[in-house]
């Protein structure tokens, strides 16, 4: 005997995309940043069971990635050079032609060998308790440089998409009416396929006497794109069954309305999804103006080329 189908969720529980009824009543802070991430905090957590040192390290841009390696291989070397200290002054043999007298540099340095498995033969350990530390740097030495040569693996080979956004959307005459519209552009050499946009129009509204924050997804002349190699101006129809019908200006601002940006694509090189997002908010709307061309015209011998440094420019109307 068939079921009857279940009954639809709750409008709020469609609407509010996973940001909870508390967000979607109260909070006038910026769902989404431009950079993509979430504007949240969370607390309550205590630092080691927040931590997730391989996310982390992912993350991190090279720079940075790069100084936290460099800091704890440099205190990893400290650490065994205190031990050397400690193990007495006899703990390494040294030649009568060291560099530095100094017995914490002697040990440093010879920790650098060990650690890195160099082993010039220089200095050597004297002694069961010297040996036992360099049994256990070398151990580390080894674990270490497997760990460290897995992330750098994982860092290059985790595909992700760089997306540039233009700094202001429009709102502007389109057709016979208007569009909200905004452009986007690849800022890598890698080739993006099967792209697909949606834009979502977070606003508050009134609802039975008060204010509630309302999701709605907008529309788009073209959601999707199977080749992405040039730019691509994202355009939602302001017609007549548009969230944005009859809005202005200043009902965007009085309703803290914020347009938020989700984009995916097929990375060709590994075949994985790769994901964007953005956001704009009502005072990163500019009205009555359109895009600037940035098309370099080829000749008959000419690939086509854009300027990318031109994504942003607009001319008023």
């Amino acid at each position: 005997m068939l079921q009857p189908p279940s009954p639809p969720p709750p409008d709020e529980e469609i609407r509010d995309l996973g940001f909870g009824s508390i967000v979607t009543r109260e909070s006038r802070q910026r769902l989404l940043n431009p950079d993509g991430s979430f504007n949240v905090k969370r607390t309550g957590l205590n630092f080691w069971t927040s931590l997730s040192l391989y996310h982390t390290l992912l993350t991190l841009s090279w720079p940075r990635f790069f100084g936290a390696v460099m800091l704890f291989y440099l205190g990893t070397n400290a650490f065994f050079a205190c031990l050397y200290v400690v193990c007495g002054p006899h703990a390494l043999s040294l030649p009568d032609n060291m560099m530095t007298h100094n017995a914490f540099l002697n040990a440093f340095f010879f920790s650098v060998q060990t650690l890195g498995t160099i082993g010039y033969g220089h200095v050597n350990p004297i002694g069961l308790a010297a040996n036992i530390v360099v049994t256990v740097e070398a151990f580390t030495g080894l674990l270490g440089i497997a760990l460290v040569t897995g992330v750098v693996f994982a860092r290059f080979s985790r595909p992700s998409a760089k997306i540039l956004f233009s700094t202001h959307a429009i709102i502007a005459p389109y057709q016979d009416g208007t569009a909200f519209e905004f452009r986007i552009a690849n800022a890598r050499s890698n080739q993006l396929i099967e792209v697909e946009a949606k834009v979502l129009l977070s606003r508050f509204e009134m609802e039975n006497g008060r204010q509630v924050r309302r999701f709605h997804l907008l529309p788009l002349e073209r959601g999707k794109v199977i080749f992405f190699p040039l730019s691509w101006t994202i355009v939602h129809p302001i017609d007549n069954q548009s969230p944005l019908h009859g809005l202005t200006a200043q009902d965007l601002e009085d309703s803290d309305a914020e347009f938020l940006i989700l984009l995916q694509g097929i990375e060709e090189t590994f075949s994985q999804i790769v994901h964007a997002r953005s956001s704009y908010k009502f005072d990163e709307i500019t009205w009555n103006a359109k895009f600037t061309d940035i098309y370099n015209r080829p000749t008959d011998d000419q690939k086509i080329s854009m300027d990318i440094g031109r994504l942003s420019e607009i001319k008023r109307l």
